[in-house]
């Protein structure tokens, strides 16, 4: 049982239900936006709350429409980006945040 939870775990990553990656437009507005907070996908205000696949999963934020609520609304400390980016903008740089965990911020 324990030889397939790393199939599993791959194949979650590959959620066809995950908006796709335009790549520039995603990680242009990280950098603008979220990097200051988010270098690596960590966290500088609150170490556990990074952007890794674990902290996103261990804190319900594992799929595009959490990701994106959080961005366009903020919660505690993250600020809300909802005034300042499009819904399209949201949409990419949920998608590069997604990517960037599959592969573990490398």
């Amino acid at each position: 049982m324990l030889a397939l939870a790393p199939v599993v775990y791959a194949a979650d990553l590959s959620n066809a239900n995950w908006p796709k990656n335009n790549g520039s437009n995603g990680e242009a507005i990280f950098e603008q936006y979220c990097v200051g907070c988010h270098v690596n996908g960590g966290n500088i205000i609150r170490r556990g709350k990074n952007l890794k696949l674990k902290a996103l999963r261990r804190y319900g934020r594992d799929t595009p429409e959490a990701i994106a609520d959080l961005v366009k609304n903020g919660k505690n400390n993250m600020s809300a980006y909802g005034d300042r980016l499009s819904d399209e903008d949201i949409a990419d740089v949920t998608a590069y945040v997604l990517d960037r965990a599959a592969e573990n911020w490398r």
